[in-house]
């Protein structure tokens, strides 16, 4: 998930080719590889690699593909070495762009990267010249229909279960968490209701209003080509695109 904003929920229902579907499983695949390396290959003793797993499973990921990414994680499987990156940097109008990235060649990334925010109007930064506007949280989702429950209650039974805030969107209820409590919150609140969604995210703390429509489609046009890039794992940004100008530009 990159971020939980009206742009991503449009682009979540967008059918799913092949082709993303791949590029999907390779982002997950890096995910499993980075946290078996990081962590170990056994998911009840790493949480971040069983959030992995789960991320893979949710989207059908075979079981052998999963299997292998661990063992590249390991070491069991020789690959090729793959670096954490974050790249920071602005959007024409001046919202900002936190991505965080997993390659095996940080020159050519650097410079597609660099590349695409010159043409689609804004500049890469240097390093930490944004994140400190995003906080690092557990983000949980659910579809209040799927709420077999008074919403209040649910909401209060949410924060026993040690979540931090809930938030109220049209459709949904979005669960904010410690990233350490955050493996337990949905582990427990999966007991109850189906959950939409669920990732440790960088989370903005506000957001910047993009009114104006060539504006606006830079953004748009932009945030398409990093999240297809095959190297840029997630994609968080704080702008805010009235739902109007959304609908008209897609």
């Amino acid at each position: 998930m990159s971020g939980h904003n009206k742009w991503s929920t449009i682009k979540n229902k967008k059918a799913r080719t092949d082709e993303k579907k791949g590029k999907e499983y390779t982002r997950i695949a890096k995910e499993i590889i980075l946290a078996a390396r990081s962590g170990g290959g056994d998911p009840e003793a790493n949480s971040k690699l069983r959030l992995a797993i789960q991320k893979a499973k949710a989207v059908n990921m075979p079981n052998d593909n999963i299997s292998r990414a661990i063992k590249r994680g390991t070491g069991e499987i020789e690959s090729d070495a793959i670096e954490e990156i974050k790249y920071e940097g602005y959007t024409a109008g001046g919202a900002a762009i936190l991505l965080e990235i997993a390659t095996d060649n940080r020159n050519r990334t650097a410079s597609d990267i660099r590349h695409y925010f010159t043409k689609y109007g804004g500049n890469l930064g240097e390093s930490g010249c944004v994140a400190y506007l995003f906080d690092r949280v557990g983000m949980i989702v659910v579809n209040r229909e799927d709420i077999k429950m008074d919403e209040e209650d649910f909401m209060l039974m949410a924060i026993e279960y040690g979540a931090d805030d809930v938030r109220e969107d049209d459709d949904t209820l979005e669960i904010i968490t410690s990233p350490e409590a955050f493996m337990e919150v949905r582990d427990n609140l999966e007991k109850k209701v189906k959950i939409e969604e669920a990732d440790i995210i960088m989370l903005p703390q506000t957001t910047v209003e993009i009114s104006d429509e060539a504006t606006a489609l830079k953004i748009i046009k932009l945030v398409d080509v990093l999240e297809d890039h095959d190297d840029v794992q997630n994609l968080y940004s704080n702008f805010s695109i009235p739902d109007e100008l959304m609908e008209k530009l897609m």
